[in-house]
């Protein structure tokens, strides 16, 4: 969704000059990528042989929007006591919620429905069915200080331009240059994706086998950084304190920075086993992927 809003953006099809073209069209690619994420969902549990996949199904197309509506209707309640001339109105909420159950939704079962009916992921290894006991490591072997340092280089990556969006999301400016946002997107999504790879590395050399919801909070750390930014730049509003205003500004960076975390975990998550499936064919055919993974990041600074 946010690379084809971005990517539109850059060509001119959503123009900011426009008043409510930019959020109305990522309102509605959001909408019609539900198919995706029931296709991704459902295959990506049927690898982990799971068999309930309708419960899959409406996990996947109604808690995250879900969520996202309940912080939506009580931000308005919040603007229709304080604020009456920027209350969404009870028309423009029964579209959302139409879009949502009668068009997200159903094309997230259709997505699942071919989801679960392609093969499972292949796994590059025989799956041990006797659990391993993880050996002490070092500091490295911490996920709390791994989860830290995996987010700081994805954010400093987009720091200078975020301080930009934040001026055109909250100070009433005009935003353009969706071309090199587009730019700073992939770099950003590159960073995520080299970090939780490295990172998995090192892992699996301490024989931590449990890499798979480490590499996502890993790839998603960088929203814990985007919020903390917010935090540092709300002064830049001058609002009162405690005020509406407030209330508003925290309660959609915090939606903000939600979708960033599951976003950028997404890209963590895929990226690591790609990265696995990889290491494991190269170390098949005599040559060690890893090995010239961390060479390459080393001559690149990284």
């Amino acid at each position: 969704t946010a690379v084809f809003s971005i990517a539109l953006a850059a060509v001119g099809f959503l123009n900011p000059t426009r008043r409510g073209s930019l959020l109305t069209g990522l309102v509605m690619i959001y909408t019609f990528s539900g198919i995706f994420a029931g296709y991704v969902s459902a295959r990506l549990y049927k690898s982990f042989l799971g068999k309930e996949w309708q419960k899959c199904t409406l996990y996947t197309g109604a808690i995250f929007p879900g969520v996202l509506f309940l912080f939506f209707l009580l931000l308005n309640l919040v603007l229709k006591v304080y604020h009456p001339e920027a209350f969404v109105s009870f028309g423009s909420i029964c579209i959302l919620a139409f879009l949502w159950w009668c068009v997200s939704t159903p094309l997230v079962f259709i997505g699942a429905y071919f989801g679960y009916r392609k093969d499972i992921y292949e796994y590059p290894t025989r799956i041990n069915s006797i659990e391993r006991s993880i050996p002490q490591t070092g500091p490295l072997g911490n996920e709390h200080l791994l989860f830290l340092c995996a987010g700081f280089m994805p954010f400093a990556s987009v720091y200078v331009e975020l301080f930009f969006i934040m001026t055109s999301l909250w100070m009433d400016q005009f935003y353009y240059v969706f071309g090199f946002l587009l730019l700073i997107f992939t770099i950003a999504i590159i960073t995520v994706s080299q970090l939780c790879s490295l990172i998995l590395y090192y892992q699996l050399c301490a024989e931590n086998h449990r890499w798979w919801w480490q590499s996502f909070v890993n790839g998603g750390s960088m929203a814990v950084y985007l919020f903390g930014y917010s935090c540092w730049w709300y002064p830049h509003i001058r609002a009162k304190r405690f005020s509406v205003t407030t209330l508003i500004y925290f309660g959609y960076m915090f939606i903000i920075s939600g979708g960033t975390f599951l976003m950028m975990g997404t890209v963590g998550l895929f990226s690591s086993f790609w990265f696995i499936k990889k290491n494991v064919w190269f170390h098949q055919g005599g040559i060690e992927f890893a090995t010239w993974v961390c060479s390459f990041f080393s001559y690149m600074n990284i």
